[in-house]
């Protein structure tokens, strides 16, 4: 039966953690950047969009598709630093352990 307390507290202890990094993940906000500067994005833990910069020489209607894409792979950029943080975050909580396959968190 200490055993099983031990896993009791053990268990416990991670949900704690786990908790906690994903309320450090929700706080963070992060920027992905395209075009050499010329497109931001910003997003946050949760990977919603915060906000967009597009220098202005970028506004000529005939650079509309080119805007586009930048806008996409300036979210993409954002996108995999966060999953990177959580990737990170959640290596701390587990000390390594790996989760089993299809198990993504915080998502």
């Amino acid at each position: 039966m200490k055993n099983l307390a031990g896993l009791m507290k053990q268990a416990s202890e991670m949900q704690r953690k786990m908790e906690e990094m994903q309320t450090r993940l929700a706080a963070m906000e992060l920027e992905g950047v395209s075009g050499a500067g010329l497109v931001s994005v910003r997003l946050n833990g949760k990977g919603e969009l915060l906000g967009l910069a597009i220098d202005p020489k970028l506004a000529d209607p005939a650079e509309i598709e080119m805007l586009q894409d930048l806008i996409v792979a300036a979210h993409a950029a954002a996108r995999r630093k966060l999953e990177a943080a959580a990737a990170e975050e959640m290596a701390k909580v587990t000390g390594g352990l790996q989760l089993p396959g299809g198990m993504k968190l915080p998502f």
